[in-house]
C-alpha cells in the first residue's frame, strides 16, 4: 500500500527499481518519458548533429522554460543552466561585483561546500541565530538584526541537505528586501518538494534531486528587478539534459504541483510516524514538517562510523538511504544522520522493512 495517493501513478511511470528507494534527497528517478526524451534527443545528435538537433528543439525548449520559471517564481528569460547547483553558485559569485570583504549571513542549515565557495572569495559568514529546536531561522531576530547592520546578501538553503526543516523563504525575503538587502536562496532540496516561489533576488538547484530529472543540469534564475545587478552568461550545457529537465517539469505540473507539495508533506509524515524512536533513532524534524526529507539521529554512543555501517547494511538488505556526515551542516551539528527521502510511490510496507532494520541496529 502506497503512502501517498500519487504513489501507484508516480511508481507506473517508472521502471521497477532493484532496490527500495529512500533516497530522493541524493537523486530522484526519472520516469521512463524522462529517459526517454534525453536518449531519444542523444540519438538525435548522433544521427543529424548535436548542433543541428539542439535548432530543431530550441523552439520546444523555450516554451518548456514556462514551466520550470513558473515553479521558481521567475521569468523565462531570467534562466540560465550550468551543470550542477554548486557550478551555478560558483557562476553567480564570479560574475558578482562584490568586494573581496563582503559579509553573508547564512542560516546554520547551510551546505558545507557552499560555505567552502564563500571561504574560498574571502567573504565573512554569520549564522543566523534559530528560532526553535528543528532550526528554523528566528525571523523577528533577523529583522531586528537587520536594523543595525546589512549584509552583502542573506544566502539560504530553503531545505539543508541533512534536515528536512523548511526554512519561512517568503518571510526572510520579506524580511530583508525591507532592509535593502538581497536574498540568494539555493532550491537544491526544496524545488519539486516545498512550495519555491519566494520573492527571492537569486534561486538556483538542481534537476536530479525532487524533480527527479537527469543528473548534470542545473539552474540559475536572477530577477531583472533585483536589488544587486549580476549578469550570469548562459552555457551550452548538456542539451538532452535540458530536455529531460523540461519532460519532468512538465510531468509535475499534468499532475498538479500543490498537489505533489501535499502527497510528499504526507509521505514525510508518515515516515516520521514510523520510525520515530525505533530502536532508539530519534527523527530531528517536527512530525508534521512538511517536507519528505527526514533525518534520525543515531542511538546514544554512535559515531559517525556507526551511521555509516548502517547506511551500508541496509543497503546490503536492499533499502538505499543516505548516511549524512557534519560537513553537509557544520554550522549545525557535529552529528552524523540516517537521511531517509521517500518519493511518492514509497511504500508503506517498505518502512516498515526500514523498521524492522533499524530496531535490529539499535537499541
Amino acid at each position: 500500500m502506497y503512502v501517498s495517493e500519487l504513489g501507484e501513478q508516480w511508481h507506473r511511470a517508472r521502471v521497477e527499481p532493484d532496490i527500495i528507494h529512500l533516497d530522493s534527497a541524493a537523486a530522484g528517478r526519472s520516469s521512463d518519458a524522462t529517459i526517454n526524451a534525453i536518449t531519444d534527443h542523444l540519438w538525435r545528435e548522433s544521427r543529424a548533429g548535436s548542433y543541428v538537433a539542439a535548432a530543431a528543439c530550441a523552439e520546444q525548449m523555450r516554451r518548456d522554460l514556462r514551466g520550470l520559471s513558473s515553479l521558481i517564481g521567475h521569468t523565462p528569460d531570467e534562466l540560465t543552466f550550468r551543470e550542477s547547483a554548486r557550478a551555478c553558485l560558483r557562476a553567480l559569485l564570479t560574475h558578482w561585483s562584490l568586494p573581496v570583504a563582503s559579509t553573508v549571513w547564512v542560516a546554520r542549515n547551510e551546505f558545507g561546500p557552499n560555505l567552502d565557495e564563500f571561504e574560498r572569495r574571502g567573504y565573512a559568514v554569520r549564522p543566523l541565530p534559530d528560532g526553535d529546536v528543528f532550526g528554523h531561522v528566528d525571523t523577528d531576530a533577523l529583522e531586528n538584526m537587520l536594523q543595525f547592520e546589512q549584509p552583502a546578501f542573506i544566502h539560504l538553503c530553503h531545505i539543508g541537505s541533512m534536515s528536512g526543516a523548511v526554512q519561512p523563504a517568503v518571510r526572510i525575503v520579506e524580511i530583508a528586501h525591507a532592509a535593502g538587502v538581497p536574498v540568494v536562496i539555493d532550491m537544491s532540496q526544496s524545488v519539486g518538494h516545498v512550495p519555491t516561489v519566494t520573492g527571492a533576488d537569486i534561486v538556483y538547484g538542481t534537476s536530479r534531486k525532487w524533480l527527479t530529472g537527469p543528473r548534470g543540469i542545473g539552474f540559475i534564475a536572477v530577477r531583472r528587478d533585483s536589488l544587486r545587478e549580476v549578469e550570469i552568461p548562459d552555457s551550452d550545457a548538456f542539451i538532452a539534459g535540458r530536455v529531460g529537465l523540461h519532460n519532468a517539469v512538465r510531468e509535475l505540473l499534468a499532475i498538479g504541483q500543490q498537489r505533489v507539495f501535499r502527497e510528499l508533506a504526507t509521505v514525510g509524515r508518515v515516515t516520521r510516524e514510523r520510525l520515530n524512536g525505533i530502536g532508539s533513532w530519534e527523527i530531528l524534524e517536527a512530525v508534521d514538517e512538511p517536507s519528505a526529507l527526514v533525518t534520525l539521529a543515531p542511538p546514544p554512543g554512535w559515531q559517525s562510523a556507526d551511521v555509516r555501517a548502517a547506511a551500508d547494511k541496509l543497503r546490503a538488505t536492499g533499502i538505499l538511504v543516505t548516511a549524512a556526515d557534519s560537513w553537509r551542516a557544520p554550522l549545525a551539528t557535529e552529528q552524523s544522520v540516517l537521511r531517509v527521502s521517500g518519493h511518492l510511490d514509497v511504500r508503506r510496507e517498505d518502512l516498515d522493512l526500514l523498521a524492522v532494520n533499524l530496531r535490529t541496529m539499535g537499541y
